[in-house]
Parts: C-alpha cells; structure tokens; sequence
C-alpha cells in the first residue's frame, strides 16, 4: 500500500512539472509574439517601399509604380562592327588585325578557291553530273574569317553553307568533289547527298540535313569539353531562318546556363530559302537575342574578313578563359540561290543581287586591300583564276571517273555484327539486283 501511495505520489510530481513547464513555455511564447507584433509596428511605421528591391529569384529588376510594355528595339538598332570599308581601306588603325601578306594572300585564294568550286559544281549539277548543290557566292567572307580565327583542335558543327570553313582547315579539293559525286573516295560512302561534308581529322562534324539540329549538339559537345578542362571551344553555325527553330532556344539556353565555351555563328544573309528578313522575325536580328539568354553578342560586317576575324578570335579567346558562350551575327548577303532547287528571281530582283555581287562584295572588299598594298596586281589575279580553275577542273575530272562505293556499304557500319534483319534486307536486295540487272550497271560499283 505505502508502494502504491509512492508511485501515485511520484506521477504527480512528473505531471506538475510538466505542467509548469508547458504554462511557462506558453507565457513565452506569449511574451514573443506580443513582441514580434510591437516590432512589426514599429517596422510598418518606418517602411520606405521606394527602398524596396524584388526578391523574386527568376530575374533581377526593379520596382516600378507605372504601367509599360517594353519596346521590342530597348535600342536604336545594334551596331555593325567593321574593319574595312567597301573600299578596302582600315577605317580605324587600332582595329587592324595586322596579318601578314602571307596570311591576308591565302584569305584571298581561298575565298576566290571556293567560288570557282561552287561554279564548277553548279554548273555540273545543271547538267546533270551531280544531284544536288548548294552555292556559297558572297558568303566567302564569314567562312575564312571565322575559321582562321579558331584552333585546328576547335569543334566545328556547321549548317550546309561553311564548305570554305572546311577548305580552310586543309579539306582536300579531291575529297569535296568525292562527297559531292558519293564516289568510292567519300569518306561518308556515299550515304549522304552533296554538299553534306564531314571530317573527323579536322574536327568538322557531318552536316545533317534538318534545320538547326546542330545546335543543341554543339551545345552538349562544348559542356564536355568543359568538364574534360581541354581549352577547346566549339563554334556553330547556322542562318537566320534556322534561329526561328526550337532547337535555336534549346542550345541558347543549354550553353548559357551550363557555362559552355561556344561560339554561335549566325550567318545573316538576308533570306530563309525565299523567306526574307523581315517575315522571319520581328526583333532587331539575331544579335539582339543574346541577352535574353545572358550570353555577350556582337554584330559584325560578315563581308568584311578582317571584322569577322576580329570578333571570332576575341570571342574564341573569352569563350575558353571564362567557360561562357558567345553569339555573333555576321550580315551579309546569299548571292546565289538558296540551292539547285531554288529559283531566287521568283522573290528577288537582279538589280538587288547586282548591287551585292558588283559592289559589295567580300572578294572584292580583300583585293581591293590587297591592292593598295601592292600585294596584288592584274597578272596576279589572271594567273591565279586560271592556275585555280585548272586545280578545280583536274579534280572534278578525276572524281567523275572514279567508281562508286560498294553496294555491300549500304549494310556497315551500324553494328558490329549484322543483325539478322539486316541479314535479310541485304539478301533481298541482292536477289532483286540480279533479277533486274540491265537496269543496275554494277560494273560502275566496287566490287
């Protein structure tokens, strides 16, 4: 009974004091919120809302009390930077990239070397020779000066127009007219229509035929060569009409918050195949829609070498120190149709195409320079378009004449061991060859 008594007593004394303790948390918390609302008083009394800042976490702003929309064109147009006038002539000496006559000559053979390509190859597709092809007339400028302004380690992902990009990287005129002809020599083997080049020695990757698909990749493949710490910088191009694609937002957006070292080279030539400018978009350019995505922008004058030399080194330069992507729009205008498929004087005048073609031309624009330095004469140049053409045509020959790839090739490369379903394609199409065989001259194919 005394036990019993003892541990009644006992309980009590755990629940008092438990009581105790629960009164007096209670009283505190009395006490700390009649303070807290004494302080928000005294904090509302106080308050200047013209010293408030947003806090939101998705931009940084500020408040305003008065409604309006923000203009589409913040300002009076992005500038266009330049180096050159029309005339070849430096406008400001401190922007002269100072480049040898070795160098300055082999922007200028290079840029003529191409031109004489695409007419020999459009031409031939004209005639039947080839299926397909596209022409870079007026757009030499973008690609040479571009090119030499990266490393040879660089990862270039182009759209279907940067053929000079690759010429200067050291892309064999032989191994051009190989891809375009899909002979024994293509080093895609003959799966991909003209024009669709590609080399891994050189760090180019295969052009594929949907719009701005490079994009996004390009974006990826910098991040890796981020995190791999390879002082590396990966450069894409495209046109304007390809910034209008979803994929354009995705590796905008993919690469600016992912830190990459990329540089998007937009070619702004003035159509979208026969879409112009101003029913592409409504915005001033290209250029003006880095800093929606917090990347740093330029314009640049793309028939002038020098300018697009200038902004691509700077930009390949900060793009590896600083892990951040950069965008440049290049202005300049397509000469030529937008393909073998395309007639251009359905939505353009010739007086429009002449005035780009005679006076503002960015073969023009270097030999002009060129000229005035004494680096170039009259015979200079009859020598060289004839030597370039001879160059072109020997190749275009030999192409013409070489085999075309092994049938037995539309099966490789995919697996490492053909698949029975492969198996069975590849069997099948045998037996219709045989079947049919006047209308398959295999003769004309590596065995």
């Amino acid at each position: 009974m005394a036990a019993a008594v003892r541990s009644v007593n006992k309980m009590y004394g755990v629940c008092f004091n438990a009581s105790r303790q629960t009164t007096g948390l209670t009283a505190s918390r009395l006490l700390q919120h009649r303070a807290f609302r004494v302080g928000a008083v005294r904090r509302q009394q106080s308050f200047d809302s013209t010293l408030e800042k947003p806090q939101f976490p998705g931009a940084s702003a500020e408040f305003v009390d008065e409604l309006k929309f923000i203009q589409p064109n913040v300002i009076s147009g992005i500038p266009v930077y330049r180096v050159m006038d029309r005339q070849g002539n430096i406008i400001n000496p401190s922007q002269d990239p100072q480049l040898s006559k070795e160098t300055v000559l082999n922007f200028y053979q290079k840029m003529t070397l191409l031109n004489t390509m695409d007419r020999i190859l459009y031409e031939s597709q004209r005639q039947g020779r080839i299926s397909f092809y596209m022409t870079n007339y007026g757009e030499e400028g973008t690609h040479i000066g571009s090119a030499a302004a990266l490393d040879p380690s660089d990862l270039v992902f182009g759209q279907y127009r940067e053929a000079g990009v690759l010429m200067y990287r050291g892309f064999p005129l032989d191994m051009f007219m190989a891809q375009c002809y899909a002979n024994a020599d293509d080093l895609g083997k003959g799966r991909q229509m003209p024009v669709h080049y590609g080399s891994k020695d050189l760090n180019f990757v295969t052009i594929s035929s949907p719009l701005a698909t490079q994009i996004p990749q390009a974006a990826g493949a910098a991040y890796a060569i981020k995190r791999e710490n390879m002082n590396r910088a990966v450069i894409c191009y495209f046109g304007e009409g390809a910034a209008s694609e979803g994929d354009a937002h995705a590796g905008f957006n993919f690469s600016a918050t992912l830190e990459c070292p990329l540089i998007f080279f937009c070619r702004n030539n003035g159509y979208a195949i026969s879409t112009p400018t101003n029913e592409q978009y409504r915005g001033d350019g290209i250029a003006a829609r880095g800093p929606g995505y917090g990347m740093l922008s330029i314009r640049v004058d793309g028939n002038d070498v020098f300018a697009v030399y200038n902004a691509t080194k700077e930009a390949r330069r900060r793009a590896v120190a600083e892990n951040q992507p950069f965008l440049i729009e290049a202005m300049t205008y397509r000469i030529g149709h937008h393909s073998t498929s395309d007639d251009s004087s359905a939505y353009r005048s010739v007086d429009e195409v002449n005035y780009w073609d005679k006076q503002d031309h960015p073969i023009s624009r270097l030999r002009h320079y060129m000229t005035t330095r004494g680096w170039w004469s009259e015979d200079d140049e009859r020598s060289w378009r004839k030597q370039s053409r001879k160059t072109v045509m020997e190749a275009f020959e030999k192409a013409e004449k070489r085999l075309k790839p092994s049938p037995e090739l539309m099966f490789t490369d995919v697996y490492e061991e053909m698949t029975p379903n492969l198996n069975k394609q590849r069997e099948a199409m045998w037996r219709h060859v045989q079947q049919y065989k006047e209308h398959y001259p295999l003769d004309q194919y590596e065995k």
